[in-house]
């Protein structure tokens, strides 16, 4: 108890030197065995816990390699038994950095760890740490998920540790594992391509930091339980968010540019060695984008990304590709997506899916399907094991979409696997529409073990849903709209056991033929306006 003043006066005076970004003020709280000094200031009984990179030696002159101090520094505050590493104003070159439990990095406003530069064909000695080995079931996901020591910073079997902003981690010597020469090759030696990666970790915060170009991920979290992700503003080249096999996560308040691939991503992959589940997962209130030119998010220019008039970039919210272990009670709420694909909830390789709730979000101008839901049969793991997951326990409400593409949302299982429970409510779809009979006419491919995409089907013969292997799917207070007239039916349903459709909306459309409805049973559609109630058993093949 008699310790407790003094460490309120060191909370005090770290939040002074936080507000106002000091480079020296932690010199005083400092150790004298940090410094090289024969004599120490602060016994162990009076440890400040707070600390100041520059005090072991970081220049933060952007091109002096920090490294060697910034990590001697981690490991002296991790021996005392913990506290806050300060970056004050300054850009500090750095390779990988060592993350340690019970230490947190404050980079205060003004300062930058940057991503010091590899050249393409990488580095003899020296650079980023190298890539660890992996067991036999390296081949079940692509090489950035197999690997997290080759990375800007990353921790290993750590615990109760954080990353606190505002200033920013740029990640501008990066690969993103694409083959291009602007960037080192990822497979290099001494190359680096991953800003922050944690691999079996618990209790970790990262909070109010900037992530500039973040190479192939901003944030991989692997089996990382207990994870808080709040208020970041992520402006990247590749993946923004990545949450791997992880426990217990909330994602909070985050914006993120990421027009190259997906914004916030959860998956399940067999990269801990076993497949493990991705479960009790809150997103909420962020906005996800592909429309923006790399860094004009942070900048605040807000410069559209030049397409030269195709509609691509990814930018959105989606759990899968990667689906061994399975998703299992996640929240998605208040989120807004713009200029990006839509919503997408996948399994491909053998997981279950399972409880998932996707409410109050907003899309606008979405550049292919606004909701897609896919059961697949990729089968992407060990064998025999490896079998057909599931996908069940889904609602969808209150979700509005405008200027979304010709594309409707997507609901598909294969052939016995059906995708089931579904119910959709109070959501608003505006397509651009303008497809002719021809469209309407289509028999899409089932493409079972093709690489899940919204795009994956070509074409397709509705304008709100298209549903294919889907068993008990309810729909209630759904309008689906068309900028153009549209030949095809606001829903195709095929190989659909259990439809039932309430208070349905086809503004500006014939009420009659807006269901194609192709070896369907138990369908019910009943209370829209305009709309004539129906019912029927069973349908081989039927426009109501």
């Amino acid at each position: 108890m008699a310790r407790e003043p003094k460490m309120q006066e060191f909370r005090r005076e770290f939040l002074r030197m936080a507000g106002l970004g000091v480079a020296g003020s932690a010199a005083m709280l400092v150790p004298a065995q940090a410094t090289g000094q024969k004599t120490g200031r602060i016994d162990r009984e009076g440890w400040p816990g707070i600390f100041s990179v520059r005090d072991f030696g970081a220049k933060g002159d952007g091109t002096t390699i920090d490294t060697p101090a910034v990590n001697k520094a981690i490991d002296y505050v991790a021996n005392g038994g913990g506290g806050t590493l300060i970056f004050p104003a300054g850009v500090y070159a750095c390779y990988s950095i060592h993350l340690k439990s019970n230490v947190a990095l404050y980079l205060s406003q003004g300062a930058t760890i940057l991503a010091a530069p590899t050249p393409y064909e990488g580095m003899t000695s020296g650079g980023y740490d190298a890539a660890e080995a992996q067991g036999a079931w390296e081949p079940f996901q692509d090489y950035g998920h197999n690997h997290w020591h080759n990375s800007l910073i990353w921790g290993e079997n750590l615990h109760d540790f954080g990353i606190f902003g505002p200033g920013l981690i740029y990640g501008k010597g990066l690969s993103r594992g694409h083959d291009e020469k602007a960037l080192p090759n990822t497979t290099a030696p001494g190359v680096g391509n991953k800003a922050i990666a944690l691999k079996n970790c618990r209790n970790v915060i990262l909070s109010d930091f900037s992530i500039l170009q973040g190479g192939w991920f901003g944030v991989l979290a692997t089996g990382v339980d207990n994870l808080t992700i709040d208020n970041l503003k992520i402006d990247t080249n590749r993946d923004g968010i990545d949450i791997d096999c992880c426990k217990n996560v909330r994602v909070s308040n985050c914006t993120v540019n990421s027009p190259w691939d997906d914004a916030i991503c959860p998956k399940s992959s067999y990269a801990l060695g076993e497949a493990r589940m991705t479960e009790n997962v809150t997103i909420a209130n962020c906005f996800v984008t592909a429309g923006y030119a790399l860094g004009s998010l942070l900048d605040g220019t807000w410069k559209p990304l030049n397409t030269n008039g195709r509609a691509w970039g990814t930018g959105r919210i989606k759990l899968g590709t990667e689906s061994n272990g399975g998703f299992r009670n996640i929240a998605i709420t208040n989120c807004v997506f713009e200029a990006c694909q839509g919503f997408a909830l996948e399994t491909e390789d053998g997981a279950v899916v399972e409880d998932i709730t996707f409410t109050g979000v907003t899309m606008r101008n979405i550049n292919s399907a606004p909701i897609f839901l896919r059961l697949g049969s990729r089968l992407r793991g060990p064998k025999p094991e490896t079998v057909v997951g599931s996908l069940k326990r889904v609602i969808i409400s209150n979700v509005t979409s405008s200027g979304a593409s010709q594309l409707p949302s997507i609901l598909a299982g294969v052939e016995g696997h059906p995708v089931e429970d579904i119910k959709i409510s109070d959501v608003y779809l505006h397509q651009v529409g303008g497809a002719d009979a021809a469209m309407a006419a289509i028999n899409p491919a089932e493409n079972a073990e093709k690489y899940p995409d919204p795009r994956m089907f070509g074409d397709l013969p509705a304008t709100g849903f298209y549903a294919r292997h889907a068993k008990n799917v309810e729909f209630s207070n759904v309008e689906i709209a068309t900028e153009r007239e549209d030949a095809r039916p606001a829903f195709h349903l095929e190989d659909v056991d259990g439809a039932d459709f309430f208070r349905m909306k086809f503004p500006g459309r014939k009420t009659a033929g807006q269901f194609r409805l192709k070896n369907v049973a138990d369908f019910r559609v009943f209370g829209c306006k305009h709309y004539a109630d129906a019912t029927m058993e069973h349908a081989d093949d039927k426009v109501v």
